[in-house]
């Protein structure tokens, strides 16, 4: 085989430039089932990813540390990652070991993993986090039970309730602080709220505390041990005259997930807003979903909270959700270690909506810390090293990125929908005009140019209109959800009095003003082509419906909905239905 080219980082490839690199680099993802082309509405779109993920139009993200991804490319497998696979053996054997199934059942699941076991870390190319996955679904189709920590979970979470009732415990949790003299009530109110959060993050990460092997008097000396790094919250959640963050907070294992409870509450308590992002299904000792339903323990302590039962929300959804309540509970879609391929739509879009992102335990410190990669959003890590050292790390989110909040979109549009108010007062017509701007991969910057000298060629055209063009209005980092939310808003505002879709022979119109020829990929092509466009018929709909005054033209109706709903994140086609 071809030697790869040398790199020291995950973020030293890029596509395109060597095929060989490129040919490894989709294998890698084949192996451990993260290609979305192979996996489609499985493994996370491109644009989905970048709700979460710094990305350029060149580069893969791998959902793991930069050092044990290197081991796999340079095809060596060191002691550290072998370690792992070793480890991941044995939650495979806990598992078998501890179910009710008869002596010979264990044994020929044991063998069968082995088998797989074997195949799997052979190919020198499979995640060990990819690598439980698999054995554990191959583990739960034998069991009857489809969480079979269910019961460990449970007296994990009823332990820490009664330690979090414990006065001998409670008196160091809430001791009052020496805060010295000098304060003002507000900086006094911020330094007591700080120190609140600092004991609860050190508390949640205690496994010996819900684990019975803490004694009050080693709590109060683990509160007392200074972290140099807990200083981060003070940039990330400042006093209450900073800005209030929105935050998608990622719990760990049970039992500490009631110190979780206590953590995010403070944080809303304080003004802030919080998604608490659970399991989907079994994995091991993490809270799962519906362990609200099932544990007396967290049902009691999750009464009031609002829980997000929808995978796939929409934007305007999520958005309504986050005004009418302060914390919310969603699944991340998956039954693994923190993997952003597999994510559901409603993680991916909590975490573009919110400010912060808290991962707790040092899995997901790993993943988000030790990865060349950035992120999308400021990502805050806690955790606890090997020697028991509290740890917290914050990585701040990339420079390149510009967040778009739901007020800086409702700006936007409404200053849109001032300039059509103007307009209608100065007796001119409205029409908004839709048409393909991405719909055709590889051609947005070419469908930018034709709505763009089209619409100027209806401007010289109809006397005494005002003409949007969606092109027009396009900055950086806006998406297609954002755009989606945006256009929405002006076009419901009761201002249009035409609806125009792009016709085939306004495309044909648009490249002979352009001077050349309509391309082969652009042939018949129309505003039907588009899955926004759909949507956006739809709405076209359902406003002539309420102001049967406005005219549509364009394709008719019908021939709109042989479509999905557009991809998330996307300005293009989901893909047409069989």
């Amino acid at each position: 085989m071809p030697e790869l080219p040398k790199i020291h980082a995950v973020t030293d490839i890029h596509l395109g430039r060597d095929a060989g690199q490129e040919a490894w680099v989709q294998h890698f993802l084949i192996e451990n089932n993260i290609d979305p082309q192979l996996s489609p509405g499985l493994v996370a779109t491109r644009e989905q990813l970048r709700f979460m993920v710094a990305l350029d139009d060149d580069q893969v993200y791998v959902p793991c540390a930069d050092s044990l991804f290197l081991q796999f490319y340079n095809g060596k497998v060191s002691p550290a990652l072998q370690h792992e696979y070793d480890d991941a053996w044995q939650f495979v054997e806990t598992l078998v070991e501890g179910s009710d199934l008869s002596p010979v059942e264990r044994q020929r699941i044991l063998r069968l993993c082995r088998y797989r076991f074997d195949l799997y870390v052979g190919s020198r190319m499979i995640l060990p986090s990819r690598l439980i996955k698999r054995l554990v679904g191959i583990v739960l189709q034998q069991l009857s039970d489809p969480d079979p920590f269910r019961e460990k979970k449970q007296l994990a979470n009823a332990h820490m309730a009664q330690i979090l009732e414990d006065p001998a415990y409670l008196a160091h949790i809430r001791a009052c602080p020496d805060v010295g003299c000098g304060l003002t009530l507000a900086d006094l109110r911020w330094q007591l709220d700080y120190i609140e959060l600092e004991r609860l993050f050190r508390v949640a990460t205690l496994r010996s505390l819900w684990g019975g092997k803490l004694s009050p008097q080693n709590l109060a000396a683990d509160l007392n041990e200074p972290c140099a790094d807990a200083g981060c919250l003070h940039d990330l959640f400042g006093p209450e005259t900073n800005p209030r963050k929105k935050i998608l907070y990622i719990p760990d294992v049970s039992g500490g997930f009631m110190v979780d409870l206590l953590l995010v509450k403070s944080l809303v308590r304080q003004g802030h807003q919080v998604v608490l992002a659970l399991k989907d299904a079994f994995y091991f000792h993490s809270p799962v979903l519906w362990d609200l339903g099932t544990d007396p323990v967290l049902a009691k302590a999750t009464d009031g909270i609002f829980v997000l039962d929808d995978d796939a929300v929409s934007k305007n959804q999520l958005l309504q959700y986050l005004r009418e309540y302060r914390l919310v509970i969603i699944s991340d879609g998956t039954a693994e270690q923190m993997n952003l391929y597999r994510v559901s739509v409603t993680f991916a879009r909590a975490w573009k909506e919110c400010d912060v992102v808290i991962a707790k335990g040092r899995r997901n410190a790993g993943i988000f810390l030790g990865t060349s990669h950035e992120f999308t959003r400021d990502v805050l890590c806690f955790w606890r090293a090997n020697e028991g050292v509290f740890k917290m790390q914050c990585k701040p989110k990339s420079e390149r990125i510009r967040k778009f909040t739901e007020s800086d979109l409702i700006h936007m549009a409404d200053g849109i929908i001032e300039q059509m108010r103007e307009a209608r007062e100065n007796g001119k017509s409205v029409m908004f005009y839709s048409a393909i701007i991405g719909s055709i991969p590889g051609q947005t910057r070419t469908a930018i140019k034709v709505v763009t000298v089209f619409v100027k060629y209806l401007r010289n055209k109809l006397d005494n209109t005002f003409i949007i063009n969606p092109a027009e209005h396009f900055e950086n980092g806006l998406d297609g959800d954002d755009l989606m939310f945006m256009w929405e808003r002006v076009q419901r505002s009761g201002y249009l009095d035409v609806w125009r879709f792009q016709t085939v022979d306004d495309i044909e119109v648009s490249f002979d003003l352009l001077g050349k020829k309509v391309p082969s990929a652009w042939m018949g092509k129309d505003s039907t082509f588009s899955t926004g466009c759909t949507k956006e018929m739809i709405i076209a709909m359902d406003v002539q419906s309420k102001h049967p005054e406005m005219q549509i033209i364009g394709p008719s109706a019908e021939k709109f909905f042989r479509r999905r709903e557009y991809g998330v994140g996307k300005y293009f086609d989901a893909r047409i239905k069989q």
